[in-house]
């Protein structure tokens, strides 16, 4: 028999993720972990949890992940990757905190982390760092693991992995097959992500630009994939959703409602909404684009179809895999292959320690220097 892959150093695997509420009484309580901190009033919480409330106050994504954890473990043990795999939410249970006592408790000292987002923001991958070094100070405050036992680390980011990018040029493809055939071919290609505010977009990366950067990087090769598979270029643009800030400060713009207006306006027959900021159908996704955007699209008179998030596609959970080998063999001091689609090229293993800067300067386990 061929020998096991090597995962060494790494002992566990970390799915992380934002969570979500599975119940109606869980929206506000969520709400609350979410904005903590920020000064928002319960009323206007409610208000935001009126979304949930029309999903019985279930949010797709605790389910998703729960997919997603039973496809990593599936992928692995069938490539004789022996690695268990665990899975934390920043926002709502199963909480990180409560994942890592679990994993340091089963005798865990090196932890390789999956972030259920792709691209590089301080949301998108600070917060998250921060929030690790939170919960592992935490754990050594009170005694569950001694200081600086517990080491962890993330994948690098995965925007312009063939395992993440391919399932969704095969999303456009075939939410284009849904439109009537008479609209088909000049139907506009709007990619969308969560909009972030214009300072944490400017900051975001090592040289700063990298959120914007990354995702138009994707749109081009989504756009050149279907072009060539179908012999048609599609118009397109990359657009934002799911805003949730003051409106006196500057967001990512335009949002995907506006743009649906400004297309129709000029003449598109057709759209199709790709959204590329999300690993899986959560409640931005099927709120903010099958909801809401797909009821503006209907009162334009715009026909739309949006395209499928890659989930549990067999590639991407393949692509993760390859990425957890990758950083291993890195840490063991290899050059292992490093595959990414496009001009940007792979990502750097380590953050620089001013990488996408947040409110307030807080520990992040992943990156260098002090923060390391």
């Amino acid at each position: 028999m061929p020998d096991a892959p090597d995962v060494r150093p790494y002992d566990a695997l970390l799915l992380l993720s934002f969570g979500g509420p599975e119940g109606p009484a869980d929206v506000v309580p969520f709400l609350e972990n979410v904005t903590r901190g920020r000064g928002i009033p319960r009323e206007r919480l409610a208000e935001v949890g009126e979304h949930y409330v029309r999903f019985g106050g279930v949010s797709p994504i605790n389910a998703q992940n729960r997919e997603l954890l039973a496809a990593l473990r599936a992928d692995l043990a069938g490539h004789g990757v022996d690695l268990p795999v665990y899975w934390g939410n920043r926002n709502w249970t199963p909480l990180l905190t409560d994942t890592l006592r679990e994993l340091a408790a089963a005798g865990h000292r090196r932890v390789l982390t999956l972030v259920t987002s792709a691209y590089s923001s301080y949301s998108g991958c600070r917060q998250y760092q921060e929030d690790l070094a939170a919960a592992v100070a935490a754990l050594e405050a009170e005694g569950a693991v001694a200081p600086g036992a517990l080491r962890i680390d993330r994948i690098r980011h995965y925007f312009n992995h063939p395992g993440f990018v391919e399932p969704m040029v095969d999303g456009v493809l075939d939410a284009l097959k849904e439109l009537p055939e008479e609209v088909r071919d000049g139907a506009h290609l709007a990619f969308t992500t969560h909009s972030i505010p214009t300072a944490s977009a400017d900051t975001s990366g090592p040289a700063g630009g990298a959120y914007v950067a990354q995702h138009l990087e994707v749109s081009r090769l989504i756009a050149g994939a279907v072009r060539e598979a179908t012999g048609t270029a599609h118009p397109w643009e990359l657009v934002y959703q799911s805003r949730s800030g003051s409106p006196h400060t500057p967001w990512l713009e335009p949002d995907i409602c506006e743009h649906l207006a400004a297309v129709r306006a000029q003449g598109a027959p057709a759209v199709v909404m790709a959204p590329i900021g999300f690993v899986s159908d959560h409640m931005e996704v099927v709120y903010d684009l099958d909801t809401e955007a797909m009821a503006r699209a209907a009162e334009l008179g715009l026909p739309a179809v949006r395209s499928a998030t890659v989930g549990t596609d067999p590639r991407f959970v393949a692509g993760i895999r390859e990425l957890v080998l990758e950083r291993a063999a890195a840490e063991r001091g290899a050059a292992p292959p490093r595959r990414a689609l496009g001009a940007l090229g792979p990502c750097r293993d380590v953050c620089p320690a001013d990488c996408c800067p947040g409110r307030a300067r807080r520990p992040a386990p992943a990156g260098e220097a002090e923060e390391r």
